[in-house]
């Protein structure tokens, strides 16, 4: 860090320590020291915008994210009137779905009581753009609209970072991650251009 004339700011570090909630035996992280300050561990860490628990639940990511949209679709929906649907809808990918969108491969595999948090979210935004009844199923809604419901985005966003990864135009840190299969002989998987998959070594600790 000195070389490249960087110092850390104690008052923006955090340390924490991702597990299972099943592994509640592990010995607590070591304290760290930064010139006459410790950072002691925290139960969750904030970066890029993303909320990370220990646990990596995403739950409060994901109520932090409803949250701040939801006051989104309220102040936008305080001058609906005024509005077409064009500008609307402007204002609604400016304000809520770029929320949604933002670092989403990040949840996925989560399970359905958290998706639909944040599919209910994008169906009020889009009832706010056409002005639909609440009784009104939203899938067709969103089809016309083009607009990918919450787990299809998520899934089409790993995907886009797999093939990019796959054709070298994705960063580097993310490409020496992502590999074709290659079995060591011939199956009649071998064409299906799987990945594969890294290897993992659990370590039980004791205290």
């Amino acid at each position: 860090m000195i070389a490249n004339s960087l110092m850390l700011n104690d008052s923006k570090t955090d340390i924490i320590r991702f597990s299972s909630r099943f592994s509640r035996s592990l010995s607590d992280p070591p304290l760290i020291r930064i010139t006459d300050d410790v950072i002691t561990p925290t139960n969750e860490a904030r970066d890029l915008g993303v909320i990370l628990d220990s646990e990596l639940t995403m739950s409060k990511h994901v109520n932090a994210l409803c949250r701040n949209a939801s006051f989104g679709i309220y102040k936008i929906g305080r001058i609906r009137h005024l509005l077409d649907q064009q500008t609307t809808e402007l204002l609604v990918h400016a304000f809520i779905t770029s929320r949604i969108v933002s670092c989403n491969g990040i949840l996925y595999g989560l399970p359905d009581s958290e998706i639909s948090k944040l599919q209910l979210l994008q169906n009020s935004a889009a009832r706010l753009v056409t002005r639909v009844r609440g009784h009104v199923h939203m899938k067709p809604v969103l089809r016309r609209l083009h607009w990918l419901p919450v787990r299809q985005r998520i899934e089409f966003k790993v995907l886009l970072l797999t093939y990019k990864s796959l054709h070298n135009m994705a960063p580097s840190y993310i490409s020496v991650l992502i590999h074709i299969y290659k079995p060591p002989r011939q199956l009649r998987s071998s064409d299906e251009l799987l990945l594969a998959t890294p290897s993992l070594r659990s370590v039980r600790t004791t205290t």
